[in-house]
């Protein structure tokens, strides 16, 4: 006989502070950006899985949740068994003809599929798709010195809008192409802040391995619950935000000028962050506001 039974009256408490969220956000479209960082964080099989069930807890009480993914650090696994050194330029992997090839390989091949796999344990939920179909994400090179690294120049959400308005949830891999067909590999961070801006969504959640956005980069106390777009533009400047940090910070502050609701960073390595930030009073990572 089972006595692992909780407090009726906290369980109770819980899901009442979730209802007004919840009635608030219905209907609206939620870009979550999964980090590789987030995924390399502990047990990946436990990772995906607890990730797996906040979407599509999501999705059952109404929401319309968009998932972008990077890779980072399978990208490098992958990279490492081929003997072949990953080199970094401001943050951003410099990428031959071979390394953009490794980079699809994982993105596409193993970290989407994966994702995808561990939603639809739960039915026929999700699909995966990369920025490449259906030209949802046109590219351009962001410099020679970075190879097929590229930037993005448009997002087309149309097959974005089709999935969602039949209750699938897109899962995207951030390669891109140009009008030629080429395709480039584009950070991440910055892909899931030009898709929540082109779909107009409610919320852009970042999920990383840090519990938020710090107001001192080496003091894991100093995490900030609400930040400004222009309190974002004083970080990079000051060199509050450094690194990995910078992009993020970056798609944060030009969503929300450009009509995104409300930005997030979260640490998607504690299991269920993403519900508790979302449908709690008092959150868990730093929310971003115009």
């Amino acid at each position: 006989m089972s006595t692992n039974r909780r407090d009726p009256d906290q369980t109770a408490a819980l899901l009442i502070e979730a209802l007004p969220y919840i009635r608030r956000f219905a209907g609206s479209i939620v870009v979550v950006k999964y980090g590789g960082n987030a995924l390399a964080g502990g047990n990946e099989a436990e990772a995906l899985s607890s990730f797996a069930q906040d979407i599509v807890l999501l999705q059952a009480v109404g929401l319309k949740p968009v998932v972008v993914h990077g890779g980072g650090p399978q990208i490098a696994q992958l990279l490492a068994k081929v003997g072949k050194v990953s080199e970094f330029r401001d943050g951003l992997r410099v990428t031959d003809a071979e390394t953009l090839d490794v980079a699809r390989m994982v993105l596409v091949g193993k970290v989407n599929s994966d994702i995808v796999s561990a939603m639809n344990i739960h039915g026929p939920l999700a699909v995966g798709l990369s920025g490449v179909d259906a030209n949802l994400i046109t590219a351009d090179l962001h410099s020679e010195e970075l190879g097929f690294v590229g930037n993005v120049v448009s997002v087309d959400p149309t097959i974005v809008h089709r999935l969602v308005s039949q209750g699938i949830v897109p899962v995207i891999a951030t390669i891109g192409s140009d009008e030629f067909g080429q395709s480039y590999n584009i950070n991440a961070d910055t892909v899931a802040g030009a898709i929540a801006t082109a779909l107009e969504a409610e919320k852009l959640v970042f999920l990383t391995d840090v519990a938020g956005l710090r107001a001192d980069p080496s003091d894991p106390t100093s995490v900030l619950a609400q930040v400004s777009a222009d309190d974002l533009d004083a970080m990079v400047a000051s060199g509050a935000a450094e690194g990995g940090m910078v992009p993020k910070v970056e798609a944060c502050a030009s969503a929300v000028r450009h009509g995104v609701g409300r930005a997030h960073i979260l640490d998607g390595t504690v299991p269920h962050a993403l519900l508790v930030e979302l449908f709690t009073d008092g959150g868990v990572g730093t929310m971003v506001t115009p």
